[in-house]
């Protein structure tokens, strides 16, 4: 299958769940699952870039997260360090724009710095737009949406669907065509409530960090094979309305 010659999503989002899964079949900790999830989300970026998709979007640490013991917590963090350091300039070189998405205000001065980083080194950067999702919530993406709108001083009767998408974290990026949980599980997760509305769901029992190109070709041969339907409307008909 060549996934550059089938119908392909621009925007693809996953929940990259399975890295403390990984770990413990290995006998190892969980913080050595974690640094194989980031040596595969490295793959998939590649991968990604090399199909044509215009936006990968993925979850990297939920605000839900913080319930994890310290210690995860803290390698999670310091992984993050790690990763700016050894993953990023590799990142720039290849075309590969990174935008860090969610609550920067609940994270360490360093780790933040990190992101900003990560941002300013590849914001030239046109091939592919890696958003990594971190101390993200799909219900605080909403609220925190509802809480600019208010102080922008718009009045109710001019508050739309449009506006709300304008004012959340990914409003720089259309909403997801394709939303992949890898692992086993079937469920979103409160990630990108709003934006995967109508997202077609794929769900993997492959662990992430075994998720690689023939799973992720995979995923796209799938989404090509599905109509896709936006309530009534099917994608030709969305076209022919357009047209």
């Amino acid at each position: 299958m060549n996934p550059q010659h089938r119908r392909l999503p621009r925007h693809v989002a996953i929940v990259m769940d399975g890295n403390g899964r990984y770990a413990k079949a290995r006998g190892m900790p969980r913080a050595f699952g974690h640094k194989a999830g980031v040596d595969a989300l490295m793959r998939v970026v590649r991968v990604a870039a090399d199909r044509g998709i215009e936006y990968l979007t993925v979850f990297a640490f939920s605000s839900e997260n913080w319930n994890r013991p310290g210690d995860e917590v803290s390698s999670l963090m310091r992984l993050v360090l790690v990763a700016v350091q050894r993953h990023v300039p590799r990142l720039e070189r290849e075309g590969v724009r990174v935008r860090v998405v969610g609550d920067r205000a609940g994270i360490a001065d360093d780790v933040r710095r990190a992101c900003e980083s990560a941002e300013a080194q590849t914001a030239h950067n046109q091939r592919i737009t890696l958003s990594v999702a971190f101390n993200y919530g799909g219900r605080w993406d909403v609220a925190q949406a509802c809480r600019r709108i208010v102080a922008s001083g718009v009045s109710a009767a001019q508050v739309d669907e449009a506006l709300i998408s304008r004012h959340l974290a990914m409003g720089f990026a259309p909403d997801p065509d394709l939303f992949i949980r890898t692992g086993g599980e079937v469920r979103i997760s409160n990630f990108l409530l709003w934006q995967a509305a109508y997202s077609e769901l794929y769900f993997s029992d492959r662990l992430w960090p075994e998720f690689g190109e023939a799973d992720f070709d995979a995923a796209l041969l799938e989404y090509a094979r599905r109509e896709r339907r936006f309530g009534a409307l099917t994608t030709e008909a969305v076209a022919a309305a357009g047209a």
